[in-house]
């Protein structure tokens, strides 16, 4: 075989053994990449979960107030109700007079 011809062997044998560890190397990189991306993603996504609970809690927060505050406002109804019943019977004795 002529020089040449070993040159372009040797050539070609180099093009496929780069072009692969080039391959190899590119799919770690993806990988890594990929694995950086997935942690971003499961990281941002614990933020989330961590707002919405904190929403939650308010709300529940907040849904118990209005129930104390309805319990109190009947009362207040209630009240206010006694006190126009009597304040009528207060006026029927002042038209008596």
């Amino acid at each position: 075989m002529d020089p040449v011809a070993w040159v372009g062997v040797a050539a070609g044998v180099a093009g496929i053994v780069f072009g692969a560890a080039q391959y190899l190397r590119g799919r770690r990189a993806d990988g890594e990449e990929g694995g950086k991306t997935v942690g971003t993603v499961l990281t941002e996504l614990g933020y989330i979960k961590s707002g919405v609970d904190d929403i939650k809690r308010k709300q529940e927060r907040q849904d118990e107030q209005n129930m104390q505050v309805t319990s109190r406002l009947t009362a207040v109804e209630s009240s206010v109700k006694q006190a126009h019943k009597r304040l009528d019977m207060l006026e029927e004795r002042e038209e008596r007079r």
